[in-house]
């Protein structure tokens, strides 16, 4: 028997992705301090959190389930950029990535049997974007609740100049890395 799936995240995103592929889930939100900690690099800090994530809620009783959490940071050197405040923070953000290559780091941590976790890095180029744009890419709202003020796969794709990496990963959820895990726990992609 397939164990039931929990996706522990309020990502629309990444819920998307999950039915893109055929999975079943339910949605339990995790509520932990997401704050990074002191000097801590982005790779430690999306897998500390994914971690978290995903243990809170399998310790919520859900310890007959699969748990998937995922955690994703847009990074520009060793800065973890997250979501804008309001349209000034939005157009600093923007314009550091303007013209400039950076990565996005996305963590996953399954929990079932046992505890797996994975690293997903893409580098995502932008094109040099004017202060204009950013201003009217803000009045659409789609950057509003993003990691690095941008979304791939909205309106943003027209920044972008080329990435190097996982597009689902990007989004939120490394579907390739994703996919196997699952699999070690039980989880079938493909039903027969």
């Amino acid at each position: 028997m397939t164990p039931d799936l929990i996706l522990a995240s309020a990502s629309p995103r990444r819920s998307e992705l999950l039915n893109q592929i055929g999975l079943a889930h339910t949605i339990q939100v995790a509520d932990i301090d997401e704050t990074p900690l002191n000097k801590e690099n982005p790779a430690d800090y999306v897998l500390r959190v994914a971690h978290a994530k995903s243990l809170a809620i399998h310790q919520q009783g859900n310890k007959n389930s699969v748990v998937l959490a995922a955690d994703t940071s847009v990074v520009l050197g060793d800065t973890i950029m997250g979501k804008p405040e309001n349209l000034q923070h939005a157009i600093t953000m923007l314009s550091r990535l303007s013209a400039n290559t950076h990565q996005v780091y996305s963590a996953v941590s399954i929990r079932g049997q046992t505890t797996q976790q994975v690293l997903s890095v893409s580098d995502v180029t932008f094109r040099a974007i004017s202060e204009q744009e950013i201003i009217q890419y803000w009045n659409t709202g789609e950057p509003a609740d993003k990691a690095g003020a941008y979304a791939i796969q909205g309106l943003a794709s027209i920044f972008i100049q080329s990435i190097q990496g996982s597009f689902s990963g990007i989004m939120g959820l490394p579907l390739f890395e994703t996919a196997q895990l699952l699999v070690n726990e039980g989880i079938q992609i493909f039903n027969e």
